[in-house]
């Protein structure tokens, strides 16, 4: 299949979906907020639109536009292209959102999947996403969510955190679920060969991992020696990587093999960290 595809907000794994789609015959735009991140777009191959808080997105950038992928986070003001949907509805074959899994908050180390609760009150971010959320399944068009892991991919993740020097290992029990990039795209382009309106995923592999033990694991295999263990007191963090740890929960997908027949490429960290080396 093939279409027009607008991408709100065209940045790490949005470009690379977009690499794929124009391999299949999709004409492909995206928004981007700078003039730089207009020119890295175009030389993409992808048709840039601008898209900032002081600059609306043109109304011709709609113009034949048959399917739109937001990744845009919400802000203190709320999710501008959100904001943009309500403003035009434009009519669309799909419509998708990538929000994350934060939106499930708290559940004392427990699983949680698509079915459960969202509980995000620690968390000012993951409330937004809740918020923006109830935003999307409230749209008319044919919406679907896609809540995120943490994602990490070439250039991004354990191996670059080893790589630049930056990485840590807290000593803190916590399982944090992930998803490779090239993984959440296969998710995205398995909803639109197969779209079902308000289909929400869970994007996640299938082992939720320390951080530490993936930090080490990391290093094992770039042959670095790995960083030794922090003792876990959160008042001696940073408050972004302090937030990190305020939720505890384990996450699974019931519905990407059932209703998106999507077999992972890389099941757990260690195939996914394993083809990046």
């Amino acid at each position: 299949m093939s279409g027009r595809i607008l991408l709100l907000g065209a940045g790490y794994c949005a470009r690379a979906l977009a690499g794929e789609l124009l391999a299949e015959g999709w004409e492909v735009h995206g928004t981007a907020r700078t003039s730089a991140g207009l020119a890295e777009l175009e030389a993409l191959g992808i048709q840039p639109w601008r898209f900032a808080p002081d600059q609306p997105l043109d109304s011709a950038a709609w113009s034949g536009v048959s399917h739109a992928l937001s990744s845009i986070p919400p802000g203190e003001a709320g999710d501008p292209a959100l904001e943009l949907l309500r403003d035009q509805e434009p009519t669309l074959e799909w419509l998708g959102y990538v929000s994350s899994t934060g939106v499930y908050g708290d559940h004392a180390g427990a699983w949680v999947d698509e079915e459960s609760e969202l509980r995000p009150a620690g968390s000012e971010r993951a409330r937004r996403r809740q918020a923006a959320e109830a935003g999307w399944r409230a749209l008319a068009q044919p919406w679907q969510v896609f809540r995120a892991s943490g994602i990490y991919g070439p250039g991004r993740g354990p191996l670059a955190r080893v790589l630049e020097g930056r990485a840590r290992r807290v000593d803190a029990p916590h399982l944090f679920s992930r998803i490779h990039r090239d993984d959440l795209c296969a998710a995205i382009r398995a909803s639109l060969a197969r779209p079902r309106a308000g289909g929400i995923y869970n994007l996640c592999d299938q082992e939720p991992a320390t951080s530490a033990e993936v930090t080490a694991y990391a290093c094992r295999l770039l042959g670095r020696e790995a960083p030794a263990l922090e003792p876990f007191v959160p008042e001696n963090l940073a408050p972004a990587l302090a937030s990190f740890y305020r939720d505890r929960r384990r996450v699974r997908s019931l519905r990407l093999e059932s209703e998106l027949g999507l077999e992972l490429l890389y099941p757990t960290y260690r195939e996914g960290l394993a083809a990046l080396v």
